[in-house]
């Protein structure tokens, strides 16, 4: 099955670092700082605004950064490691989600902010960590159920909304960062442009180990040119502590209340099709079959990250859409390199001053490569949309109708912030949620519910492509046939039933006819 796996990978080449291989520690080492570096900005943007917007002092919020940091690598470790039947065992890392801002911002505004206002968003990331964990643990048959609300127009058209919705974030920081005193200057599109040149230009000539590392590369080279020219600034380095330990409930007990609590449920309802579509996106990438389980492993690491995050002053975990990316451009698809990422992040979560030095990458330098892997996020959910047959114009409806939901709260922010209630408009005003529930909605209006997990057609085609190995297989006397052309997964003919399927010997029959 291995061979059959690598050959229905996304690249259509086997890779050379398989999903479950160990590699060299200095390999993981290198692999791993990268994908830090990828996910950095992304895992501290959020702690940011959400401090800033709380008014916190410095002190606090370089708290918030270093929990945050800590709690990402130990949820990030869970979901590729694995305990038991928690983690996909994918190379995914976990980060806070962009989802819960709003949501997090209304409910700190809404108890007066400061530190108070931690404490509710704290019971409610709690409540709603717990009741994701528990909710993944729903009989089979059940969640097999759910997920067939899950079909590849949806999933696809979620991972394409989360990395368009990502583009903009990434040019921001090519333009210098929101609310810089330097946003808009030449000189930082300078940074973005050589940065991401240089990155295209080791993919495209770069020896197989170099185009690799040409995210990591990019990020160094591109520092280094700032910090000559003086635009990079490793002042803050000096003023950090050595040493910063989180502890459980640093700001105090926290708060349940029901408003708060029912918000991040419903912020909880949407990364779990964040995490759906990120984990069929990395079984595609890494060649390795999805089933229902698999996604069921991974909604559980996010609930346990979350609840843990909640009392680890950190904030709602969601499977990172960066680093799908990342792991499509670099082709290295172990998952023990997001582990090494794991522990890196748990260093810099104990480390101020070294946390400070991957903070001194300037934005025009980390917007170049932040771009980037953006829009290789929307190439992977454009990837899982061709399973769908975009010729039927209710397939087509769904995917466009949904890019532009995803677009309105970009596009015409005061339709938010002028004519909505403040609590609605904390919870609407996000183009993933938007882009998500219109995929959700339309595809259960057009589509209706999906008569299997659609996702299993590529486990279907393995299982037959394994079989026809097996018969044309030296002395079988067997002729090879020559093959069908290819049918959209969503034009195909009903595969077996998901339960039959799951109670199935996924071996297949030396015998099978």
């Amino acid at each position: 099955m291995a061979r059959v796996a690598a050959r229905l990978s996304t690249d259509g080449k086997q890779s050379t670092h398989p999903v479950d291989e160990v590699l060299p520690l200095p390999k993981l080492a290198l692999y791993g700082f990268q994908h830090v570096l990828a996910f950095y900005a992304g895992a501290v943007i959020v702690p940011i605004i959400v401090g800033s917007a709380l008014k916190l002092s410095p002190e606090q919020l370089v708290y918030l950064i270093n929990a945050d940091l800590f709690t990402c690598g130990i949820a990030s470790i869970i979901q590729a490691w694995g305990i038991g039947r928690i983690g996909a065992r994918l190379p995914l890392i976990q980060g806070v989600t962009f989802t819960a801002v709003s949501p997090m911002i209304a409910i700190g505004l809404g108890a007066g902010g400061g530190t108070a206002a931690l404490l509710v968003i704290y019971g409610a990331v709690i409540t709603a960590g717990i009741a994701t964990f528990a909710f993944a643990w729903l009989p089979a048959k059940a969640f097999r159920t759910v997920m067939r609300l899950f079909p590849p127009v949806v999933t696809g058209t979620v991972i394409t909304v989360l990395g368009i919705v990502l583009i903009p974030v990434g040019l921001n920081d090519a333009a210098g960062g929101l609310g810089s005193p330097d946003f808009g200057e030449p000189k930082n599109f300078a940074y973005a442009g050589g940065t991401m040149l240089f990155i295209l230009v080791l993919m495209k000539l770069g020896k197989p180990f170099l185009s690799s590392i040409a995210i990591l590369l990019g990020l160094v080279v591109g520092t280094g040119v700032a910090f000559l020219l003086g635009d990079a600034k490793f002042g803050d380095v000096g003023n950090s502590d050595w040493i910063g330990v989180t502890t459980p409930f640093h700001f105090g007990v926290p708060k349940f209340e029901w408003f708060p609590i029912v918000l991040m449920l419903i912020v909880m309802l949407i990364t779990m099709v964040e995490t759906t579509g990120d984990t069929y996106a990395v079984g595609d990438i890494v060649g390795k079959e999805v089933d229902s389980e698999t996604v069921a492993r991974a909604l559980r690491a996010d609930g346990a990250a979350t609840a843990l995050g909640g009392v680890l002053n950190s904030f709602p975990y969601v499977a990172f859409a960066e680093n799908v990316g990342l792991v499509r451009m670099t082709k290295v698809k172990s998952r023990f390199v997001v582990v090494a990422a794991g522990v890196f992040m748990i260093v810099l979560g104990l480390l101020p001053k070294a946390a400070a030095i991957v903070a001194a990458v300037p934005h025009g330098v980390l917007g170049g490569a932040a771009t980037v892997m953006f829009a290789m996020v929307a190439l992977a959910g454009i990837q899982t949309l061709g399973k769908v047959d975009l010729k039927e114009e209710k397939n087509a409806l769904i995917v466009g109708v949904s890019l532009a939901f995803a677009l309105l709260p970009a596009t015409v922010p005061v339709f938010f912030t002028k004519h909505m209630d403040a609590d609605l408009s904390s919870l609407l005003n996000s183009g993933v949620t938007l882009g998500a529930t219109a995929a959700i909605v339309l595809n259960l209006i057009f589509n209706g519910m999906a008569k299997d997990n659609a996702h299993d057609a590529p486990e279907a085609g393995a299982r037959a492509l394994a079989e026809a190995e097996a018969d044309t297989a030296p002395g079988s006397g067997a002729t090879i046939p020559e093959a069908p052309a290819a049918v959209p997964a969503q034009a195909a003919s009903p595969a077996p039933s998901a339960e039959k399927a799951d109670d199935a010997d996924p071996t297949p029959s030396p015998s099978a006819p």
